[in-house]
């Protein structure tokens, strides 16, 4: 074999072993017993350290070295993400990786608990690991990669992304969001609230069996991937295999239900990737700000529009047994009930990005040594109280409410802002290619819809940067305007 050839083999079984960690991870999150916690997080952290020696293998590099593309353009770039995946792994130390691993499993679980128990200082000693092991491999990376340790974490999630391009963009939302949000909340006060759609309780089965006829609705094969459930919804698995979870409420319905089309977003994202290029980078998904603009694409520019309200209405009463109201516009109403709240999964698109900037500043100021973690609570309650004007009751429903710090997911958070941004300036560029989109959400077909994305975003893996594979789309780089512009059609002009 050549020196292509056996980067590609290698990739292939570093892909293996990403699949089997995924399954492991959502084992862990979804259906194992609390006893086996301690092993678990050994397993991971050795297949994580496994799959580190494999890439950092004196030999790789020479191949790295020696490699040609032959002029192939998916090969120059599958070469390119080798290349960038081996510079971030040679960063950082064996033990250093499976360090953080097996510290990250490990908070998760004492996470879990201290979350249902309202206990941050039963966190704070796990999570300050964490984040000390965070800061090390973050500071490694960064001097090799030449960047400061935060945008060597951010790189780690979307490639190539830094602060210099999210603080413009963070400012606008920060400057034009509030005078937005309490125009919104007049006008919604105005209208006034509504009829209750549906009546409660809402048996966890028959939720259940609505996400699944929705998932399959909108294109998610059924035959590659489940519905299960864990405390923090999430989208996860393997290659082939993606599995999605949500969590439920018998009392309300609809948070489960937007959790299942969020992750649904997700899935389809991964569903829809280059098969020819399965198990190498390329055929990756670009990175999370592209995954995330999937997800909050089908939650919210799509399941939350007035057209998706007029199909679901009448399939939800069936799955309910018909029992109380179910009129689109009382449905259309109540999924765009704009109120702050504490909870950003379950936060309307209005003031969602405020949360997202809560934990951008938060976790810039911790790992640049700004911010103590033991000063966590009372810098997120009082950034809550100034962004949406809430008194932060606990930390459950605070700093405790998310798992990816004890996972360690820092760098992550401010994909989710701007994957909201994404999905807006996407959905706006695929009802002027198809405009007839909203007519077909309306009879609940999401065919040439699914086709724009599969052909703008899902089949293109990683074979550009997330900033070229949206101007390739939409025409123009990733920016506030249509975000912007999306909230003040569907929240002040009624147009939904």
């Amino acid at each position: 074999m050549n020196a292509y050839d056996r980067l590609h083999r290698l990739f292939g079984r570093l892909s293996a072993l990403e699949d089997a960690g995924g399954l492991l991870s959502w084992d862990r999150d979804t259906m194992m017993p609390e006893g086996a916690s301690g092993r678990r997080a050994t397993v991971m952290a050795t297949l994580g350290g496994l799959q580190h020696e494999m890439l950092t293998a004196p030999e790789v590099g020479d191949w790295l070295g020696a490699a040609s593309a032959d002029d192939d353009f998916w090969k120059q770039a599958n070469l390119n993400e080798m290349k960038r995946i081996h510079a971030r792994a040679m960063a950082v130390p064996g033990d250093l990786v499976e360090a953080l691993s097996k510290a990250g499993s490990d908070a998760e679980m004492v996470w879990r608990k201290a979350r249902a128990e309202n206990d941050f200082a039963s966190l704070l000693p796990c999570l300050q690991t964490v984040l000390d092991l965070t800061r090390e491999s973050a500071t490694a990376i960064g001097d090799a990669l030449h960047v400061s340790p935060y945008d060597a974490l951010l790189d780690g999630f979307d490639p190539g992304m830094t602060q210099e391009a999210i603080t413009p963009i963070f400012e606008t939302l920060a400057r034009d969001l509030p005078p937005l949000l309490q125009a919104v909340l007049e006008r919604q006060g105005s209208a006034g609230e509504g009829r209750p759609v549906g009546t409660a309780p809402f048996p966890v089965s028959d939720q259940e069996k609505l996400g699944i006829s929705m998932m399959r609705q909108v294109g998610f094969d059924m035959r590659r991937g489940r519905l299960d459930v864990s405390a923090h919804p999430f989208c996860g698995g393997a290659t082939d295999d993606v599995r999605i979870t949500t969590r439920y409420e018998t009392d309300d319905f609809l948070p489960a239900f937007l959790g299942v089309m969020h992750e649904t977003g997700h899935a389809l994202y991964e569903q829809g990737l280059p098969a020819e290029w399965q198990g190498q980078p390329v055929g990756r998904a670009r990175g999370m700000t592209l995954h995330e603009s999937q997800s909050l694409l089908m939650e919210m520019q799509v399941t939350r529009s007035r057209p998706f309200a007029t199909f679901a209405a009448p399939v939800m009463a069936s799955a309910f047994g018909g029992q109380g109201s179910w009129d689109a516009d009382d449905l259309y109403r109540r999924m765009t009930r704009v109120r702050p709240g504490f909870i950003r999964v379950d936060a309307d698109e209005v003031t969602y990005p405020a949360h997202i900037i809560v934990r951008y500043e938060l976790e810039v100021a911790m790992i640049e040594g700004r911010l103590a973690l033991k000063d966590l609570p009372e810098a997120f309650n009082a950034r809550i109280k100034d962004m949406l004007g809430l008194d932060v009751p606990d930390d459950r429903r605070g700093c405790l409410q998310d798992i990816h710090w004890p996972l360690g997911l820092w760098g992550y958070f401010p994909c989710y802002a701007l994957g909201a941004l994404t999905a807006a300036q996407l959905f706006a560029t695929a009802r002027m290619a198809s405009p007839d989109i909203g007519n077909e959400i309306r009879r609940g077909e999401f065919g040439h819809l699914l086709g724009w994305l599969r052909s703008s975003v899902h089949e293109r893996g990683s074979n550009a940067s997330t900033q070229d594979i949206i101007i390739a789309a939409t025409g123009k780089p990733l920016g506030a305007e249509e975000y912007l512009r999306h909230v003040r059609h569907r929240y002040l002009d009624g147009e939904g």
